[in-house]
């Protein structure tokens, strides 16, 4: 006893030194340690809390962003000697040379992944000194991945396309920031369009977390129903059509169990819960000679293997960095996705950094943090390195509330949390080969957190009530985000039609009866002088 008391003694002494001698030094001053009354430990601590509970973007976004095919495409597919070139209907199935460009590619998007949120978290702390940690967002990854591209390019636009939609988008969303029109754009779209988007697209992740190409594959195709149960343990690579043993699919049944475990850590306030769950059902599924192994007895598995046994890699961008093309503007889909982009990210983006600011103390009675104009503008550009990077906005990430919590009120914060990911790039090898079934149960657990707002919508009114309900229905049933946001404002606009019309019959009704008025007091001038 009297050991652990020496021991916990020395261990606080030794912190309050490096504490002291920290925020006397040009780091303390320039973060403002003391004036904000932080230390570095505190700091320390809410970076590791930050960054454990949003970790899990890493090998999410990048699992959804090669679902789209990426750079990858049919001229990449595998032919036997002498068979014919290879038809675009080969990135559908299981052919080795698609798998393998798809393997290379998630590669990337790991390590440009890593390497955004690095340079976004390190540009939130030491321009605008905001404990803020940024990453790919959540939303913008999945409408650009399997509404504007398509499950492995099956949409109408390419992926370099899409890359140069969202580095226009972020060029538009900095100019709009340095204007510091931001807060008033985003308050021209009607309240209830903005409150049911968050809950589609929440709607919508989960659905993509619930399939079997890219998630847990607990619904899958059906010909009379359009979807169905399957959790199969046989389905049809091509089309993840149930082929026998329906709910018998052990992967399935891991990753309830990976759900679980981050259910329950999240109900017990546990930080991390999320990252937790992916670990427990990937580390799982590295063990070969299993049901559930991500690494089968196949060419491609080995391969995978090989390459997980390095640990320690750094991996060069090789397909994704640059990869922008202007060639498909004059498409109208190419500015629905624009339009879709930057009005998510204006409502999305702007709405999470304001409340971080709010749960973090900074907001003022005028309503002003600050480095609040700063903020803003590092939250835009950093969506124009992701571009260039390959990947699709980056913003200030929610879960920056875990490090808020935990008390960090300096940009030191979020400098913390770019170095984690920096450490996180030469760790390529385990984070690619985290299998879909572990990502899929955090994919749901985003839907969930992401219905919280439901509960603002004002369904006693009806307007409202039917707004939101088509834009919350449209995204997951139409798999498609932007019909969602335009059939809810159509349909708020043409509800709103009756009260528009009724107001101008009258207003003219009144300018009419002013008119005959004034008339009625001329004429009766007039008679009195002639009289």
């Amino acid at each position: 006893m009297g050991r652990e008391t020496k021991v916990c003694k020395s261990w606080n002494e030794i912190k309050k030194h490096l504490n002291d001698t920290v925020s006397k030094s040009i780091i303390g001053r320039y973060f403002k340690l003391e004036a904000r009354k932080s230390n570095f430990t505190t700091e320390l601590r809410a970076a590791t809390a930050t960054f454990l509970t949003m970790a899990y973007i890493i090998t999410v976004n990048a699992t959804i962003l090669s679902d789209s095919g990426a750079t990858c495409s049919f001229h990449d597919c595998s032919t036997d000697p002498g068979s014919p070139s290879p038809k675009p209907s080969c990135v559908l199935g299981s052919n080795q040379g698609y798998e393998e460009c798809l393997t290379r590619v998630k590669k990337d998007l790991v390590v440009a992944t890593c390497l955004s949120a690095m340079v976004g978290s390190f540009a939130m702390g030491l321009l605008a000194n905001l404990p803020f940690g940024l990453a790919p967002g959540m939303g913008a990854n999945a409408y650009i991945a399997y509404d504007v591209v398509g499950f492995r390019g099956s949409g109408s636009i390419s992926y370099h396309t899409a890359m140069a939609i969202v580095l226009l988008e972020g060029c538009a969303f900095l100019a709009v920031s340095a204007l510091g029109l931001r807060g008033r754009l985003a308050r021209l779209i009607p309240q209830t369009v903005r409150l049911a988007c968050a809950v589609g697209i929440g709607m919508f992740i989960a659905f993509v977390g619930l399939q079997m190409n890219q998630g847990v594959g607990l619904v899958g195709p059906d010909k009379s129903t359009l979807v169905t149960l399957t959790a199969c343990s046989e389905t049809d690579p091509v089309t993840g059509a149930c082929l026998g043993g329906k709910m018998e699919s052990p992967t399935f049944w891991l990753a309830v169990v990976g759900f679980l475990i981050t259910s329950y850590g999240l109900m017990k306030n546990v930080k991390g819960s999320m990252i937790y769950g992916i670990v427990f059902v990937t580390v799982v599924s590295w063990f070969r000679n299993t049901l559930v192994t991500t690494f089968p007895h196949t060419p491609l598995g080995d391969s995978n293997y090989s390459y997980f046994t390095k640990v320690v890699d750094f991996h060069k961008i090789q397909s994704t960095l640059g990869a922008i093309s202007f060639t498909e503007f004059r498409k109208s889909e190419v500015w629905v996705a624009f339009a879709t982009l930057f009005y998510v990210d204006l409502l999305g983006t702007t709405g999470v950094l304001y409340t971080m600011a709010e749960i973090g103390g900074f907001v003022e009675e005028d309503g002003k943090f600050e480095g609040e104009y700063t903020a803003y503008l590092v939250d835009a550009g950093s969506s124009v390195v992701g571009s260039a990077l390959g990947v699709t906005t980056t913003a200030t990430f929610v879960e920056s509330s875990a490090g808020l919590k935990e008390g960090g009120k300096t940009g030191l914060t979020a400098v913390i949390i770019g170095m984690y990911f920096l450490v996180s790039m030469f760790l390529t090898p385990l984070v690619t080969n985290v299998p879909r079934w572990a990502v899929g149960p955090s994919l749901v657990m985003v839907g969930v957190m992401m219905m919280g707002v439901v509960k603002d919508i004002r369904w006693g009114e009806t307007k409202e009530a039917v707004t939101a309900f088509i834009t919350i229905l449209l995204m997951p049933l139409t798999y498609s985000i932007a019909n969602g946001i335009i059939a809810g404002i159509g349909i708020y606009l043409a509800l709103s039609m009756y009260d528009i019309v009724s107001g101008f019959v009258t207003w003219l009704n009144g300018v009419r009866k002013r008119v005959k008025r004034e008339h009625n007091q001329v004429f009766s001038d007039s008679t009195v002088e002639i009289v």
